[in-house]
């Protein structure tokens, strides 16, 4: 497997090895000893799937307290920008993205470890994501940060009014009026 730290290096870009014959490809998507070599050593609990149309946003969304998740996010159909934000007060990014394209095509998975807010961009049509995550869903520890915050300017690979986003994402605060879920 091939582990890349990003620019903010607590987020992993890991793209699992394809083994392509006449029949189609084998691709070994986890495997808990490499990973935990690479530094990545966590346990799954529960895995999410969602379908999203194109130009569907969804995010920017986290977990806070005992509930924190980290999501290994990666894409079964189609493809996504995916983005990860820190929000860890103190931490030398604060405020500052990571993005990658993941998609079935380059089976590329992204590790957003707790501490991060993480959203992404459908690009294609019935686009289908997966992701694992290291604690259970918890409605009371769910926060989030409105998709389009101007002081983020995440670069949204959108035109403007091209977003086909939720009301509950559209109504989130922006990061400058939350409170610190992080430290």
């Amino acid at each position: 497997m091939k582990v890349e730290r990003l620019a903010i290096p607590d987020v992993l870009l890991i793209t699992p090895p394809r083994f392509a014959d006449s029949r189609g490809f084998f691709s070994e998507t986890w495997n808990r000893a490499k990973l935990a070599a690479a530094g990545l050593n966590v346990e799954f609990i529960q895995d999410n799937q969602s379908r999203s149309h194109k130009g569907v946003v969804r995010g920017l969304h986290c977990q806070i307290g005992p509930n924190a998740q980290g999501k290994l996010v990666r894409v079964l159909h189609g493809a996504i920008w995916d983005v990860a934000v820190d929000i860890r007060r103190g931490s030398a990014t604060y405020g500052q993205h990571v993005a990658a394209i993941l998609s079935a095509e380059n089976g590329a998975q992204l590790w957003v470890l707790h501490g991060f807010l993480h959203g992404f961009c459908a690009l294609e049509p019935e686009t289908d994501v997966l992701y694992k995550v290291n604690a259970p869903y918890d409605r009371a520890a769910e926060r989030g940060v409105v998709w389009n915050d101007p002081a983020l300017a995440l670069p949204w690979p959108l035109q403007p009014g091209e977003a086909i986003v939720s009301d509950k994402d559209i109504e989130l605060p922006r990061l400058a009026d939350c409170e610190p879920w992080f430290d």
